[in-house]
């Protein structure tokens, strides 16, 4: 499979050639895995449960020998004989506790939070640590800034995950064209997880383009029409204005193949893209945290949950497992192929619902349905729409910023942080992003606060509230 066109460079100091010299290497290991994973898609009930069983004991065994944190945790259970009946005897893993407790979680020696958040900080490009390890970081959907550490076997895993089911309908269906391309519409650029998941060539001769979601959506089209892919994978809301605009004659594409993630993909975008395109959908439910935890298989309704990667349970406020056919208040995960940073009954904050009956793609991996989730409204100011994800790359990714919430006023936007940023160069960064978007005398005022004031019931952050004080989804 050929290598992104992006990636070639003869330079031996630059840091592009360095790191994608690596990444060939890793790209190799993934494609190798490739066949196992898409064999799995074959796998009865009893195999799946029976391999799932299998890796929860070595993870949990693992943890607990390797991290003071799970060591506490696990200590009055039995790795070699656990079940995934037994998680429900364990505390909820938070997304602060994942964050504050992160030397005491991770299970490499040499690896701890001062030294992921240097290579963040000093890395001009993705990079890989001499154990293998990349490090991303996410403002994620809760406003909570995370930092996350991959393995080598980690996002091999993560990579399967995500093209195994869209791999598998390629090799069962017509030929592809002869010269297919991927257009893959993420972050674009360090430090977001997105971009070396998804820029992944999965047929043989397939070129990739990447292409930065959170720009000027003109600058998007025009980037889109000019690369002419084959394959489409992006954020959803992206992916269906493109459809629009295809609808509306602005786009000409002859897709084969579209997938989505990041964000939930609303009937309205799902049904633009089948008509524009008349295409396979793959959307996908995930996470930096626990990686790729369902995906569809562009046949039926819902996701197939990756149950050979992850446990997912749904459980009722205390964090007690509920019945399939009941509403759960939250979903727990726990990351079957995370041992440098083990996510064990972490909580994802989504509500899912389980889809009864066996799907007719013929895979036995349980299905949920479409993920709701949360969607950031864009804020609208007269003519002009600045997307959420213009305050999220600057915010989420500010290392002195752990909690924010964006508040719109008439002529620009006043942001609540957490932490102990910069204002002045945050503000700076802010009106320049937003003067990007067409806001070309935007007022931004940047206030430091003790805490966020969260939704009385449910403890959620009402992260981006529009100007009339309806919060994004």
């Amino acid at each position: 499979m050929s290598r992104s066109v992006h990636d070639s460079s003869p330079q031996v100091r630059d840091p592009r050639a360095a790191y994608g010299r690596v990444r060939d290497a890793h790209l190799d290991a993934v494609h190798a895995a490739f066949e196992d994973h898409i064999g799995r898609m074959d796998w009865s009930r009893e195999q799946i449960e029976r391999y799932r069983d299998q890796r929860l004991r070595a993870l949990l065994g693992y943890a607990r020998e390797r991290s003071p944190f799970h060591s506490r945790r696990l200590r009055d259970l039995d790795p070699s004989t656990a079940t995934v009946a037994d998680l429900a005897s364990l505390p909820v893993m938070t997304k602060q506790e994942a964050q504050d407790e992160w030397d005491t979680i991770v299970t490499v020696p040499d690896l701890d939070r001062r030294a992921a958040e240097r290579i963040l900080a000093e890395q001009p490009w993705f990079s890989y640590t001499p154990g293998g390890q990349q490090i991303f970081s996410s403002g994620g959907s809760s406003g909570v800034r995370g930092v996350y550490a991959w393995d080598w076997e980690l996002f091999v895993s993560f990579a399967c995950l995500a093209w195994r089911f869209q791999a598998r309908e390629e090799l069962r269906g017509p030929p592809l064209p002869r010269a297919t391309r991927l257009a893959v519409l993420t972050a674009g650029e360090p430090p977001h997880a997105s971009t070396p998941l998804f820029d992944v060539a999965t047929a043989p001769g397939m070129d990739t383009v990447v292409i930065p979601a959170r720009a000027p959506f003109d600058e998007v089209l025009a980037a889109v029409a000019a690369a002419r892919p084959t394959h489409l994978v992006g954020y959803a809301t992206v992916v269906g204005r493109l459809a629009r605009a295809a609808l509306a004659g602005d786009l000409e594409l002859e897709l084969a193949r579209v997938s989505t993630n990041s964000e939930p993909l609303l009937d309205e975008d799902r049904q633009a893209v089948r008509d524009a395109w008349h295409v396979p959908i793959h959307n996908l439910w995930g996470s930096t945290e626990i990686g790729v935890q369902a995906v569809g298989c562009g046949h039926a309704d819902g996701l197939h949950v990756c149950e050979d990667e992850v446990v997912l349970e749904r459980v009722d406020e205390a964090g007690v497992p509920v019945p399939d056919d009941e509403p759960a208040a939250r979903t727990l995960a726990t990351g079957l192929a995370n041992r440098t940073f083990p996510f064990i009954r972490y909580d994802l904050g989504d509500q899912v619902t389980m889809l009864p009956g066996q799907c007719s793609c013929g895979s036995a991996f349980v299905r949920v349905a479409d993920i709701a989730g949360r969607r950031d409204d864009d804020f609208h100011y007269g003519l002009c729409t600045v997307p959420a994800s213009a305050f999220r790359h600057v915010l989420g990714t500010d290392p002195r910023v752990s909690e924010y919430q964006v508040r719109q006023t008439s002529a620009g936007a006043e942001i609540l942080v957490v932490g102990r940023p910069d204002t002045a160069t945050l503000t700076s960064s802010l009106v320049a992003a937003l003067r990007r978007h067409r806001l070309p005398d935007a007022e931004v005022r940047v206030r430091v606060v003790d805490r966020l004031e969260r939704h009385e019931s449910t403890g959620k952050l009402r992260r981006f509230v529009a100007l009339d004080g309806h919060p994004g989804h």
